[in-house]
């Protein structure tokens, strides 16, 4: 697979669509976000059909990611670090990712079997605005789509872990 550049973004409520570009800034897609209650994203393609969505379920704790078909194919946990942001994608049935950044760094990096590196996400947005990101993809598995929603998963639980310690310091 060659590489893919894709640009996407959360919005300021993470409420309605936001397109999916491509380098050469073509639309390939659209991000549905659920709502502030739900936090849940679809990822859709240039047809209008779901390719992969990705949500925290009630009572839990990881981001759960499922397929077109609604079946679960994997989870997203954040990792306790006190120097750097850790986080591990179990994709089902095929390989555990590691997503790592330094402390205040606005990249991450996601490696297969700890050192392949088969993809990075940047945070390329201004500190006041929604958090928009450039994904960096040079392997088929797991396809885009599916690193998608891994990185909105990575954003949702920044924000709730920044809501939390807001709310503890209150």
């Amino acid at each position: 697979m060659a590489q893919e550049t894709l640009y996407f973004s959360d919005n300021f409520f993470s409420a309605g669509r936001t397109e999916i570009f491509n380098d050469s800034k073509e639309k390939v897609g659209e991000l549905d976000l659920s709502g502030i209650l739900t936090s849940g994203i679809e990822v859709i393609d240039l047809e209008g059909n779901v390719k992969v969505s990705g949500k925290f379920p009630f009572f839990g704790l990881g981001w759960k990611i499922y397929n077109n078909q609604g079946t679960e194919i994997g989870i997203l946990k954040g990792k306790f670090s006190f120097f750097s942001k850790k986080y591990e994608y179990h994709a089902y049935d095929r390989e555990v990712f590691q997503i790592k950044s330094e402390a205040f760094s606005k990249q991450y990096m996601i490696y297969k079997n700890e050192t392949e590196v088969v993809a990075k996400f940047d945070r390329i947005s201004g500190f006041f605005s929604s958090p928009a990101y450039q994904l960096v993809h040079n392997e088929d598995d797991p396809s885009s789509e599916e690193l998608i929603a891994v990185v909105m998963g990575v954003n949702a639980i920044e924000k709730r872990r920044r809501n939390s310690s807001a709310s503890a310091a209150t």
